[in-house]
């Protein structure tokens, strides 16, 4: 997991619910500025990007096609 990757599906989801990025990364992670730090220069720890991604596949809008060049968790790992 990149990143980049963890950025373009709060980019997607932000825009798809109307929602800023801020009010994102704060449902998603709890820290109003994880994504636009990321953006930046900082990184995370593997531990918090699976968080992350598990978060964004247990609440992606059923009418927003998951990004293919994304490996989506299956519904238990995204539960755990």
């Amino acid at each position: 997991m990149n990143k980049q990757k963890l950025i373009t599906l709060a980019e997607m989801y932000a825009e798809h619910t109307g929602l800023k990025l801020s009010t994102v990364s704060t449902y998603a992670t709890n820290d109003g500025k994880f994504f636009a730090s990321l953006k930046l220069q900082s990184d995370c720890t593997l531990r918090r990007a699976q968080r992350v991604l598990s978060w964004f596949s247990r609440n992606w809008p059923n009418d927003l096609e998951w990004p293919s060049e994304i490996d989506r968790p299956d519904a238990n790992e995204a539960a755990a």
